[in-house]
C-alpha cells in the first residue's frame, strides 16, 4: 500500500497506526480525527502519520481507507467520501456488527466503489489514542466479510494486510458473523452492564456501601462494563435481532438455574456447572487466554 487513511484514531485506530508504521506497510499514513482532544493526544504522543483537517484531502490520496469510528458515523462519512473516492480505492472498517452496516454501505456508497468489511477481534475497556498498542492485533482473529458484491482482489489484499498486521484470518457472511458475536461478545457485554447496574440498584435499595466489598466476579464484570458507551450502544442497536434472541436464551437458562436453586436440585445444577467449566478448558487449549489463575494477574 502506498497511502493509507485511518478515519478515527482512538484505541484501535491508533493501534493500527502504530502497527502499520512498525511493519513499514505504507509510504504515507493519513489520519482524520474530529475529536480535538484526540488530536492533541496524537500530537503529544508524537504518533506517526499526517493529520488532515479535511476528510476529502485524505480520501483522494488513499489506496486503502480504514474506518475506525462508531458505526453511527458511517452514513455521514460515506456521503462525504462519495464526492472524491476513486474506483480503485479499497475501503474497510473495524465494526463489531455487520448486517446493518452492510445495509448502510449498499444504500449510500457510490455503486462503482467496493467496501469489504473487517472485524479484528481486539480491544479493551479503555479508549483513546494514549491506550493504543502496536501488538494489540497479534495472534487475534480478524473476520473478513464476504458478500456477493465483494471483489475477490480486494478480499485478497485485505487478507494479506491483516496477516501482516499480525491477525489470523477467517472469512464469513455478515449473517453468520452477527449471530456468532451476539453470543461471544455482545451478550457478555450486555450482561456486564446489567450486572453492574444491578449492583448499583441493590446498593441504593439496601443503603449498603457494597462496591468496596466487590469480589473478583463483580470486579471483572466492572472492567467489561467500563467499555466505550457510544460504541456499545451502536453494537446493541445494529445487532438487535440476534442480541434479542441471545437475551431470550440467557433468560431461559437463568430461569433454569433459579429453578434448580429453589428446589435444591443437586444433580441438575452440578451437571450444568461441570459442563460450563469445559468452555474455559477449551479457551485455554485454543490459546485464547493464559492458563494462569486470576487471568495471570500478579
Amino acid at each position: 500500500m502506498k497511502n493509507i487513511l485511518i478515519i478515527g484514531c482512538g484505541l484501535l485506530g491508533s493501534s493500527l497506526l502504530r502497527r502499520i508504521q512498525k511493519k513499514k506497510m505504507a509510504d504515507k499514513i493519513y489520519i482524520y480525527e474530529k475529536s480535538k482532544s484526540n488530536i492533541t493526544k496524537i500530537k503529544k504522543l508524537k504518533l506517526p502519520g499526517i493529520i488532515i483537517k479535511k476528510l476529502e484531502d485524505g480520501v483522494v490520496k488513499a489506496d486503502l481507507i480504514i474506518l475506525c469510528t462508531p458505526m453511527n458515523e458511517y452514513k455521514n462519512l460515506i456521503l462525504r467520501m462519495n464526492k472524491c473516492l476513486l474506483s480503485k480505492t479499497i475501503i474497510t472498517d473495524i465494526g463489531s456488527s455487520k448486517i446493518e452496516s452492510s445495509k448502510i454501505i449498499k444504500k449510500f456508497l457510490r455503486k462503482d466503489i467496493s467496501w469489504t468489511q473487517s472485524h479484528p477481534i481486539a480491544g479493551s475497556e479503555v479508549s483513546g489514542p494514549e491506550h493504543g498498542r502496536q501488538d494489540i492485533f497479534e495472534d487475534k482473529w480478524c473476520v473478513l466479510i464476504k458478500e456477493k458484491s465483494t471483489k475477490k482482489n480486494h478480499l485478497s489484499i485485505l487478507n494479506k494486510f491483516w496477516k501482516k498486521i499480525g491477525s489470523k484470518i477467517v472469512v464469513m457472511s455478515p449473517e453468520k458473523h452477527d449471530k456468532i458475536f451476539s453470543i461471544t461478545s455482545h451478550l457478555p457485554h450486555l450482561i456486564a452492564y446489567n450486572l453492574v447496574k444491578s449492583a448499583q440498584d441493590f446498593e441504593k435499595i439496601q443503603n449498603y456501601d457494597l462496591i468496596k466489598y466487590s469480589a473478583g466476579g463483580l470486579r471483572d464484570f466492572s472492567r467489561i462494563a467500563a467499555s466505550n458507551e457510544i460504541m456499545w450502544r451502536d453494537i446493541f442497536f445494529n445487532n438487535k435481532n440476534n442480541i434479542s434472541k441471545a437475551i431470550d436464551l440467557f433468560i431461559k437458562n437463568l430461569n433454569s438455574f433459579k429453578k434448580d436453586i429453589n428446589s435444591k436440585n443437586n444433580k441438575s445444577i452440578l451437571k450444568k456447572l461441570i459442563q460450563t467449566k469445559k468452555v474455559r478448558t477449551k479457551i485455554i487449549k485454543l490459546k485464547q487466554d493464559v492458563n494462569k489463575p486470576d487471568f495471570g494477574r500478579s
